[in-house]
């Protein structure tokens, strides 16, 4: 299995870390490994998140990370890592 990141997915990371580090720099740094720990966990376990309906025939996932989601897609031998986003966000 290989990891590749969407251009959304890189601004995302990039843009909850921006947020938190305004009033909390050590907590944008923990958010930020948290949510790179979880994807390298993908690598062992692909399917650890909950699958999403609506995407098919594409396999999008969902995997909670504290207070943030992640959405990737398993497509044959890659993950394509999709959003990152607080779940208190509107999307």
């Amino acid at each position: 299995m290989t990891i590749r990141w969407t251009p959304e997915s890189v601004e995302d990371l990039a843009r909850l870390h921006d947020f938190l580090a305004q009033s909390n720099p050590r907590a944008a740094l923990r958010a930020v490994t948290a949510l790179r720990n979880a994807v390298r966990q993908l690598l062992a376990h692909p399917r650890l998140g909950s699958l999403l309906g609506g995407f098919e025939p594409r396999e999008v996932r969902r995997l909670l990370v504290g207070d943030y989601e992640m959405r990737y897609e398993v497509a044959g031998e890659a993950i394509h890592i999709l959003r990152f986003f607080h779940t208190r966000e509107d999307r």
